[in-house]
């Protein structure tokens, strides 16, 4: 037997009240008196009635909807970035609708446009690349948007993330304090500005700083993919490389397991930091040393900053950007 759709209609006219008072309950208001509330609930109870959000949202010009747009949801970064969404749209009554974007250009301006037609009153972009295209379309939106765990180079959209630079420098100041002169930069595409701006600009100070001279040779460019990691060794060693700040822990985990795949001793030979401290970093043999980020924090204070700009609430400063601390944890994979 088909399912009908119990309505509004149905529910006042089962519980002897107007639509208005049925919406009234529906929506916690109290203006409602007890006895009456009682019997609407029950015959909401009895008939199953499930209010239908894209109508209320219809009504009210709100869908209480988040659009999540997230490269990988397969990777460990974005899954605990999405925890800390989740969590606070929770909190403050939001339901999420998650599209996965593959980390292509096309898709998320495909997946942006399903999205803005559901009407979303928010979306949070996980991706690290904001194409002009994308940027069009935020701009013609006018639906508020925040970047979780990535940098906008422009400075035009809001953003929550850490001092990719910072971060980068201590990670490889570590490596040549420990008499590394070639350490190999490996991370994901150059045209996301967190590569390509951020952690090269924090790689290239401290060589500068250390007086070692720049070398495109050490630089690589892959993937963010376990497979894409286990591959470099044969790249790695031609390059004479000692050392490895690694982007992604994926990747990480990857070049690990490729340099010993080919017999080599890691710390004693090579050493590894990686970038996301997930739990991958304690699963492989010798554990990864890592830049630490608060991932589910990033995920948690982009998702707040978003209810503040749907609700036009009184934000502190024009401050497009809250950067969270980062730390970095030394492990096994580093002397």
């Amino acid at each position: 037997m088909e399912k009908q759709t119990i309505t509004i209609y149905d529910v006042a006219r089962e519980a002897a009240v107007s639509m208005a008072t049925v919406s009234r309950v529906v929506n916690g208001n109290p203006n409602v008196k007890p006895a009456t509330r009682k019997k609407v609930l029950e015959v909401i109870d009895r008939l199953d009635y499930r209010p239908n959000a894209v109508a209320r949202g219809l009504a009210s010009k709100k869908t209480t909807t988040v659009g999540v747009i997230i490269p990988d949801v397969t990777n460990v970064y974005f899954s605990s970035l999405a925890r800390g969404i989740d969590d606070v749209a929770s909190m403050y009554k939001y339901n999420i609708i998650l599209a996965n974007s593959d980390g292509n250009p096309q898709k998320e301006a495909q997946v942006l446009n399903t999205l803005l037609a559901k009407q979303v009153d928010g979306i949070i972009f996980m991706g690290n690349n904001l194409t002009d295209e994308l940027r069009a379309q935020f701009t013609r939106s006018k639906t508020p948007i925040v970047l979780a765990g990535s940098v906008d180079a422009k400075n035009e959209v809001e953003s929550v993330h850490v001092d990719y630079v910072a971060a980068v420098e201590e990670a490889v100041a570590d490596l040549i304090n420990h008499g590394n002169k070639r350490v190999a930069f490996i991370t994901g595409p150059m045209s996301d500005p967190i590569n390509g701006e951020y952690r090269l600009k924090g790689y290239k100070n401290v060589l500068a700083k250390h007086g070692i001279e720049y070398d495109p040779d050490l630089v690589f460019e892959t993937d963010y993919s376990y497979r894409a990691g286990e591959v470099l060794w044969p790249a790695l060693a031609s390059a004479k490389a000692t050392a490895a700040f690694v982007g992604d822990d994926e990747l990480a985990c990857g070049v690990l397991n490729g340099a010993k795949d080919a017999g080599v001793k890691v710390p004693a030979e090579f050493e590894i930091i990686t970038s996301n401290n997930s739990k991958l970093t304690e699963i492989v043999r010798p554990q990864l040393s890592s830049i630490t980020q608060p991932l589910y924090d990033i995920g948690a204070v982009s998702m707040r900053f978003l209810t503040k700009m749907m609700n036009k609430e009184d934000m502190s400063s024009d401050e497009k950007t809250i950067e969270l601390p980062y730390g970095y944890i030394k492990r096994a994979s580093t002397k």
